[in-house]
């Protein structure tokens, strides 16, 4: 498995607080690259103010810190574009009973 897939597993470990359903299943990741020991990791939160917008960066940081081959994570949180839940995976569509 290539590093970044090993990041997207330790990522799909970390759970909205409020679903049932993992952070990369409902989209809020919007992209992850490696460049050597380096991670880049852009992503969101459903909303601006969720109750978990202090520690759910730094969680998603820390599981990427797992993987053996990162030494830095380079995390950006964004607003643009927004989240909606057109951004959810059809999987976690059907566990919210949404598609």
């Amino acid at each position: 498995m290539d590093t970044k897939n090993k990041i997207i597993e330790e990522i799909k470990k970390i759970y909205d607080p409020e679903l049932p359903v993992n952070i990369y299943e409902l989209g809020l990741i919007y992209e992850v690259k490696v460049d050597g020991k380096k991670a880049e990791i852009v992503m969101t939160l459903t909303t601006p103010n969720c109750p978990v917008a202090e520690t759910l960066p730094n969680e998603v940081k820390q599981g990427a810190m797992q993987v053996e081959e990162i030494e830095e994570v380079d995390l950006k949180l964004v607003w643009d574009p927004p989240w909606t839940p057109d951004k959810m995976s059809d999987a976690a569509k059907l566990e919210l009973n949404l598609a």
